[in-house]
């Protein structure tokens, strides 16, 4: 097939159940050597066996982790750079709705440190393998919800005002602010990174969300977009021939599309990136590096 991915590496976020798990099963039936990561380390076990057994591809590892700990990121990355010198596709897919507001043990609400800065720190983690596998793919899987929110930098943690919805689009907004952020600075490197919108898609995202929306979301299930149809944009632009070379963009339905005019504010995107790396202890250019994708 026109996007063969064999001899190439991908590591996917997320991937025990939902779009992850479908992004990954579709990537694997491309070649692709696969390492997934999921929280429960029976689901994600499971998920990598039912993986290799749908796609004949034996070339599926898996790492486990609360991707919430920043910890965890950094124990993940250094697991995967121990076994693999080189990584061609990095998708930043795990993500999730939590109904009541919940610091984790580093002090970050959950939802922002799950769905944004473990993005943010996974991806500068591993900036040196994607150079090591370059031209190479940062896939951040965002949401068309990122246009209902906007950035209280005074209540980036939700502890004045807590609601899960609000919250869970905030994070979406930064998702597309920080891959246009990173795409600007990435410019000229043969590192692409993109975002998108996968479809209101019925996974086990609203699981944790409190009852009113859940009631919601469980009385439109049935309409929703599958997790297999909503894979496939995730699928698209980590392998297609069409997306090589192309960064910077916000994709629905394969295509480019425009996010946000809020999304294309490049002091908002600025503004974000400074508390981003320093939520996470990073720096630009990295320093923890091997190598520099500058």
């Amino acid at each position: 097939m026109a996007d063969d991915l064999r001899g190439k590496t991908a590591l996917i976020t997320g991937a025990s159940f939902g779009i992850g798990r479908e992004t990954a099963l579709g990537l694997a039936r491309r070649g692709a050597r696969l390492v997934i990561v999921g929280r429960d380390p029976a689901r994600t076990e499971e998920a990598a066996r039912s993986i290799r057994q749908q796609s004949g591809n034996d070339w599926i590892d898996f790492l486990v982790a609360d991707l919430s700990l920043q910890s965890e990121v950094r124990r993940v990355a250094d697991e995967f750079k121990q076994a693999r010198e080189r990584l061609d596709i990095l998708v930043n897919n795990a993500g999730a709705i939590f109904g009541k507001r919940e610091v984790t043990r580093e002090g970050f609400e959950k939802t922002w440190a799950l769905n944004h800065l473990a993005y943010v720190l996974l991806t500068f983690e591993l900036l040196d393998r994607l150079q090591s596998g370059a031209p190479s793919r940062i896939v951040n899987v965002a949401s068309t919800a990122h246009a209902k929110a906007k950035l209280d930098f005074n209540d980036l943690q939700s502890a004045r005002k807590y609601s899960d919805f609000e919250t869970y689009c905030r994070s979406k907004l930064a998702n597309v602010l920080f891959t246009y952020a990173l795409a600007r600075r990435l410019e000229g490197s043969s590192i692409s990174v993109n975002c998108l919108h996968p479809g209101v898609v019925a996974t086990g995202i609203a699981r944790d969300m409190n009852g009113l929306f859940r009631l919601a979301f469980r009385a439109v299930k049935p309409f929703l977009t599958t997790p297999t149809q909503g894979a496939a944009t995730s699928i698209f632009v980590a392998a297609s021939p069409e997306a090589a070379g192309v960064s910077g963009k916000y994709f629905v339905k394969c295509k480019p599309a425009s996010s946000s005019p809020l999304t294309y504010d490049q002091s908002l995107q600025e503004r974000l990136w400074d508390v981003s790396l320093a939520q996470a202890g990073l720096s630009w250019p990295p320093t923890r590096q091997t190598s520099s994708p500058l």
